[in-house]
């Protein structure tokens, strides 16, 4: 089976690749220009796909990601990527002083779209743990100050296979790619 991943995240696209490497599942990536909507992960991530499967003609998966804070009540979520960029690893941690928990969850939601007309359907990934000063390789997004529940690690200090096996991304596409071995192929 070859599906299209709608992405211009080279990190998402490696883990991806790790990830579904083993299950007969070819995927390939492409970015597009989808404006992304405003709201939860799941909102997001089905408008993305369905205007996907609309430009490209086919099937195809997107995915959204959030960074939840408990104390928060679940921000900054799918707006991370603003608050890092604008805050940086220190700057996520500062969002904490003065609150009696530093918990939080990251959420992965990956949409597949059989094509144009087609709803998508969503599978999610949840891995708890709680936010950090920054340790670890630095190049991947938030990695550095999420500390997965009972490891001990930030995402960061993991190895590829080790993270893989208990993110938020790793469970979402463990039900994807159930979902995908489950449909009928064609002839």
């Amino acid at each position: 089976m070859r599906i299209t991943f709608v992405t211009g995240n080279a990190g998402k696209l490696r883990e991806v690749h790790q990830i579904l490497g083993a299950s007969n599942i070819e995927v390939d990536s492409q970015e597009l220009d989808i404006p992304e909507v405003q709201g939860s992960t799941r909102e997001v991530a089905t408008a993305k796909c369905r205007r996907a499967a609309e430009l490209l003609g086919g099937p195809c998966i997107t995915e959204d990601t959030a960074l939840c804070f408990e104390a928060l009540h679940g921000l900054p979520g799918p707006y991370i990527k603003y608050f890092l960029k604008e805050l940086g690893h220190d700057g996520l941690n500062k969002l904490l002083v003065g609150f009696d928990t530093n918990a939080a969850w990251a959420l992965c939601t990956f949409a597949y779209s059989a094509g144009p007309g087609h709803e998508p359907i969503l599978f999610e990934g949840r891995t708890d743990g709680r936010i950090v000063p920054a340790r670890g390789d630095g190049r991947f997004g938030w990695d550095p100050c999420f500390e997965a529940e009972d490891t001990g690690k930030t995402y960061a200090e993991m190895q590829p296979e080790e993270k893989n096996k208990i993110s938020h991304r790793g469970r979402a596409l463990e039900k994807l790619e159930q979902y995908l071995r489950n449909l009928p192929t064609s002839s």
